[in-house]
């Protein structure tokens, strides 16, 4: 990843790399490999190098991307840490991932990180950042950072410029040395899973999983140099790290960075800086498109960009490429053990085949439809389990070989717990996550099909269904239902929508209306409160 960042900034020095326009700041390729290397330099003073781990914990803040090209030039793991993350999440990491130096920032929203540390390490209060912190809770941590501010930070914590101004400190020589050891098999970052069970788990992913999978997303979205992303969507997942900014960087190209996701400062850094790209889950584009001011914004720059993160509503896509004129979108359907991407659909593929599937495979991942109870091989058309191996397939679950054993067959296939089925055409569709299926009366529902057919009644905003146990059915339907303004939908309208259009015992037995969903920091839907809120309301009822 290094020497992509390299290459760039010896061959357009002066290009734009990085653009925040809410902080005046525009840092081009040169000026950001400087600020890199000299991070960098300052890192090795810490003791950071081969294999050590640095946490990253902070939103969209433009030296989130220093640190991670830093530690990826001299062999360290950036293991990203959830914003929305709270104490006892943050001891588990931290413990788990045996991290050495911690990059923060001071709050976000409601959570003063720098509160949370001190109640976690009360030897910051009384320690001389800079010299090696022990720390009996976390015993593998010697050093905070916290990224931002001037010539002094926290008592006990180092500052951003604390951190630049050590490099001088490290030879030039020892630095490239350090960076020339550095190998495409290396892992460069880490980030935490929940999986489908049990405690989050490291994914270990390295510069060969990650670069490969930018370099072929690159293709898809026919990205040049010539492209400005507008980057909201959170770093610490790899929908933002390596399908946004390496992906970016792959191509040469500029990014425009909003810190915290706002769909008024989404248009307007659009608009402003000509954006060509825009990425997001369903959730912020509805977010974008339903802005009061949103015919005020001149989106015409706009070509292309990726609509992921959970399953993708037919008619946001088409809104998409006709309203915000991106025209190219694409979908992409992957992991954070695939790193992550699966199956993409191309910017020339035809509109409906971006609008209703989630692609092809990506070059070089081989899939397979697999029955979830034989194992077996299913022919098109037919769902099952979704399973695929290739070179973005994960090194494996740090300290967990039981885990990775589990997850990755001994045949290299991993097994995603997702659900879907190719097409005649070789495109692939997701019906769900295998968990998410419901089983009513013994027929399977995948829960997509039926909220693209609700999307497509009048007053509808957004609908998730999710499966609610039942003493008759094993499982009924139930769905959630966002109207839009102006309209006053019932329970009834919906389900006498759905009667004869869709089966029968696809059609919501409930139909409960929401102003908004459960979300993780993503902006992922939270399913599973939504079905603790159908149990809790159905059980009230009876």
């Amino acid at each position: 990843m290094g020497q992509m960042l390299e290459q760039w900034a010896r061959q357009t020095p002066d290009a734009n790399f990085l653009t925040q326009p809410f902080r005046g700041l525009r840092w081009s390729y040169a000026e950001f490999n400087r600020r890199v290397d000299d991070f960098a330099r300052g890192l090795m003073q810490l003791g950071v190098g081969r294999d050590t781990k640095v946490g990253i914990w902070a939103n969209n803040i433009p030296d989130w991307l220093t640190v991670f090209l830093a530690t990826s030039k001299i062999g360290a793991w950036l293991v990203t840490i959830n914003t929305n993350y709270k104490l006892a999440e943050v001891e588990y990491l931290l413990r788990d991932a045996d991290i050495h130096t911690l990059c923060m920032i001071d709050h976000y929203r409601d959570s003063s990180f720098v509160e949370m540390m001190f109640e976690l390490v009360p030897e910051l209060r009384t320690h001389r950042g800079g010299e090696p912190l022990h720390c009996d809770r976390l015993p593998e941590l010697r050093h905070v950072v916290k990224l931002g501010g001037g010539l002094s930070a926290n008592r006990g914590m180092l500052s951003t410029y604390n951190v630049l101004d050590l490099a001088r400190r490290t030879p030039e020589s020892l630095y490239r040395a350090a960076v020339a050891k550095v190998g495409p098999h290396d892992v460069v970052n880490m980030q935490y899973t929940s999986g489908t069970t049990g405690f989050p788990k490291g994914v270990m992913l390295t510069h060969h999983n990650i670069v490969n999978n930018a370099l072929a997303t690159v293709d898809a979205l026919n990205y040049t140099p010539a492209d400005r992303l507008l980057l909201c969507v959170p770093l610490f997942h790899c929908f933002g790290i390596v399908l946004g900014a390496v992906t970016m960087l792959a191509a040469g190209g500029s990014m425009v960075m909003v810190e915290d996701f706002d769909p008024g400062a989404v248009l307007l850094a659009i608009h402003r800086e000509r954006c060509t790209s825009l990425y997001g889950v369903p959730t912020m584009f509805v977010g974008e498109l339903n802005h009061p001011e949103f015919d005020q914004f001149d989106l015409r720059s706009l070509r292309t960009g990726i609509m992921a993160g959970s399953v993708c509503p037919i008619e946001t896509m088409r809104q998409v490429a006709d309203r915000m004129n991106m025209r190219e979108i694409v979908v992409v359907y992957g992991l954070t053990e695939t790193s992550p991407g699966v199956t993409v659909s191309r910017f020339d593929d035809p509109l409906e085949k971006r609008t209703q599937t989630v692609g092809r495979e990506y070059p070089h991942v081989e899939i397979k439809i697999v029955d979830p109870e034989s194992g077996a091989s299913q022919p098109d058309n037919v769902a099952g389990e979704i399973c695929c191996r290739g070179y973005n397939l994960m090194k494996g679950y740090y300290k967990r070989p039981d885990d990775t054993a589990h997850a990755i067959d001994a045949d290299g296939w991993f097994h995603t717990g997702d659900l879907g089925l190719r097409d005649a055409d070789g495109f692939y569709h997701i019906t769900g996550r295998m968990k998410d299926m419901i089983i009513r009366g013994g027929e399977n529902v995948y829960p997509r099909e039926i909220e693209n057919f609700i999307y497509t009644m009048d007053g509808v905003k957004m609908v998730e269904i999710v499966g609610v146990p039942d003493a008759k059915y094993g499982e009924i339907v139930v769905a959630f239902v966002i109207q839009q303004e102006g309209f006053s939908l019932t329970e009834e309208a919906i389900r006498n929508y759905c009667i004869g259009q869709i089966a029968r015992y696809k059609v919501p037995k409930h139909v409960f209306f929401v102003d908004d969903y459960p979300k993780t920091g993503s902006g992922k839907v939270q399913k599973y409160k939504l079905r603790e809120k159908a149990i809790e309301i159905i059980n009230c009822e009876l």
